[in-house]
């Protein structure tokens, strides 16, 4: 009697599943995400994502570079006064990109896929609902803007015709970009990477045919870059609507559903406020170059933020990789390898950082030159370079660290993380310390920063571990198997 007593109640505690509660079987990348061993996983995912944003740093930067083969210094500088509205514009697209793509690594982890569909076709509705939107509102007030962020006669036109043309084409990027991170998300980094390469790839043929071969000038810039940026939105959206992909763009999913945009906003207002938070230190430091060294100094910033992108870009590369690794295992409940995931892509991270300093600290005018011929941009931006890269050795721990807790779906320490930076220790030093040191107050304000809040990541991380290994600890206790009853006598 005493045993048919014991069989109802775990009958009731763990009742037969319906047809509905069945989880979606794994597939073959999900059992990957689960199961390959960590480096080897950071590896397969980080490499093609690092190769992906390398290239696909030159759209910038292989700008810059034909646009300082014009050796026109306002064309240059009149570049470099789009990055606050450039910034603004990635902001969006990475708010509904990783807040898309974490998501969907979660619900994988979870087995939901009928609910990571669901989070892949709102993330194409809200990218074309904010791409068209932000390119309507920058276009009606593109000279207002550019003159607030701080530019002059000299460089007023070029910045305008080369932003105008970036705004028309700013949809297919968003929708591009937004889902190409959900390819990695779901599990295929190659195709992500391949979607970079193409983009960027193309970019690269196209800019020296439009600036130099036909004459366009800084608008043959832009011209190559949203041709390209066009070209890889097609090629994304292909992806989905083929066979290879597991998850499936279904326009049925696509009206937006409330659930679905919270999940994605509340991850994804982390990298938003930041890249907002980069264009109001943009603006800043634009005001204050101008004040302490004029257009040159506004070109020589230019160039060492194109050069800066090169060795961080790896950075993102890696945080894209290990995206999906944190997010899926999290999900599924396994902590061990969440934190080895963390510490595998501190190393890996803090290697390429070292080796970047190591190539700025060595030969900072040489690299300089490579975008400018101007005597006094030469001087400023070989100080400068080492100065705003001083810290790149722990850009690696403070960047895998950010990823991590927006991976784990930890919005609120994410944002924190990522604005404290900009907001709470920038700002100020982009306000005190030029009335004390000039010009070299501004690039030393950088550096500066990233110290402090490298150091206050450290402690918010520490906590985080102790935390992961009680989580880890509870699951371990509570999975343990029921005691058998004794018989009995």
């Amino acid at each position: 009697m005493r045993e048919l007593s014991r069989k109802s109640v775990v009958t009731c505690m763990h009742p037969t599943p319906s047809t509905e509660s069945i989880p979606h079987p794994m597939n073959a990348r999900e059992r990957q995400l689960a199961h390959d061993p960590i480096r080897k996983l950071i590896i397969q995912y980080s490499v093609p994502a690092i190769i992906g944003m390398l290239v696909n740093a030159f759209y910038n930067v292989v700008d810059r570079f034909w646009i300082g083969q014009l050796h026109n210094t306002a064309a240059l500088s009149g570049i470099g006064l789009t990055l606050p509205m450039s910034n603004i514009l990635l902001g969006f697209m990475l708010m509904i990109s990783v807040g898309s793509t974490a998501t969907i690594s979660l619900k994988l982890g979870a087995r939901k896929h009928k609910d990571a569909e669901m989070v892949l076709a709102n993330a194409l509705t809200l990218s074309l609902i904010v791409g068209t939107s932000l390119s309507l509102i920058g276009l009606l007030w593109l000279e207002p803007m550019l003159k607030t962020f701080g530019a002059s006669l000299d460089t007023l036109p070029y910045a305008v015709n080369y932003l105008r043309i970036i705004l028309y084409g700013n949809v297919f990027n968003t929708i591009g970009f937004a889902l190409n991170s959900s390819i990695r998300g779901a599990g295929n980094p190659k195709r992500s990477a391949s979607t970079q390469l193409l983009g960027a790839g193309l970019n690269m043929v196209l800019d020296p045919l439009f600036i130099l071969g036909f004459g366009w000038g800084v608008e043959g810039a832009a011209w190559a870059t949203i041709i390209s940026q066009f070209i890889s939105m097609l090629w994304v959206v292909s992806y989905f609507a083929g066979k290879t992909s597991h998850l499936k763009l279904h326009p049925s999913k696509m009206p937006l559903q409330l659930t679905a945009v919270r999940q994605i906003l509340a991850i994804g207002v982390s990298p938003l406020a930041m890249q907002i938070s980069f264009s109001f230190v943009a603006v800043l430091a634009n005001r204050m170059l101008r004040s302490y060294g004029g257009d040159p100094a506004i070109g020589a910033m230019t160039i060492v933020t194109s050069i800066a992108i090169l060795f961080q870009m790896p950075l993102f590369g890696i945080n894209q990789g290990v995206q999906p690794i944190l997010g899926y295992n999290y999900g599924a409940k396994a902590y061990a390898r969440v934190r080895e995931t963390w510490q595998q892509a501190i190393i890996i991270a803090t290697s390429i950082t070292v080796f970047g300093t190591i190539v700025v600290m060595s030969m900072p005018g040489a690299l300089i030159r490579l975008f400018s011929s101007d005597p006094q941009v030469i001087e400023i931006g070989t100080f400068a370079l080492r100065a705003y890269l001083l810290m790149l050795p722990f850009l690696g721990f403070q960047f895998i660290s950010t990823i991590y807790f927006q991976s784990i779906g930890h919005a609120r320490i994410a944002m924190f993380s990522s604005l404290m930076r900009q907001v709470i220790f920038l700002i100020p030093l982009y306000l005190i310390l030029p009335r004390f040191w000039g010009l070299k107050g501004v690039w030393l304000a950088s550096p500066i920063a990233d110290l402090v809040a490298v150091i206050v990541t450290s402690v918010l991380i520490i906590l985080e571990l102790k935390r992961l290994k009680r989580l880890e600890r509870e699951f371990i206790e509570s999975s343990a198997p029921i005691p058998a009853t004794p018989p009995d006598k």
